[in-house]
């Protein structure tokens, strides 16, 4: 078994050079079950690699990203946030109060839009959804 994580391994495989800082922000991605913008994975990367910068984080996310081994979204928040790049397609569904961001994948919206793309006469290769909202509190009873 390796001792590399998801993200090293595909830098490998993708001939990139990994030095330990890549390394180190590589696995700080790949551990990450939220989707943290470059402020959040340099907090998280100093911790493990005091002398990290914050420019480093920039360009190796970017480089990343580039090599489409990462994702990033815009949840209008004005930050971007970032995921490692999977073939297993999910949506998103951001709560706008919290932040929080909640994967989930519907068969149901996946037929729809292919339907939408062939009604207009194309063949849908690829499509990003992302739903906002805020949470739904329970009505007061007798109010």
């Amino acid at each position: 078994m390796s001792d590399l994580s998801r993200i090293e391994q595909l830098c490998v495989e993708k001939g990139m050079k990994m030095t330990g800082q890549r390394r180190t922000i590589a696995r700080v991605l790949s551990e990450s079950s939220d989707h943290p913008d470059v402020e959040e994975v340099y907090r998280r990367a100093v911790q493990l690699d005091p002398k990290i910068s914050i420019a480093t984080v920039y360009r190796t996310v970017r480089l990343f990203e580039e090599a489409n081994i990462l994702e990033r979204h815009d949840f209008g928040d004005g930050r971007s946030r970032y995921e490692e790049a999977t073939e297993e397609h999910h949506d998103h569904l951001i709560d706008i109060q919290s932040g929080r961001v909640m994967e989930f994948r519907s068969p149901e919206i996946e037929a729809l839009q292919r339907e939408i793309a062939e009604r207009h006469g194309y063949e849908l290769i690829g499509h990003r959804l992302e739903l906002f909202g805020i949470p739904v509190r329970p009505e007061k009873e007798g109010a």
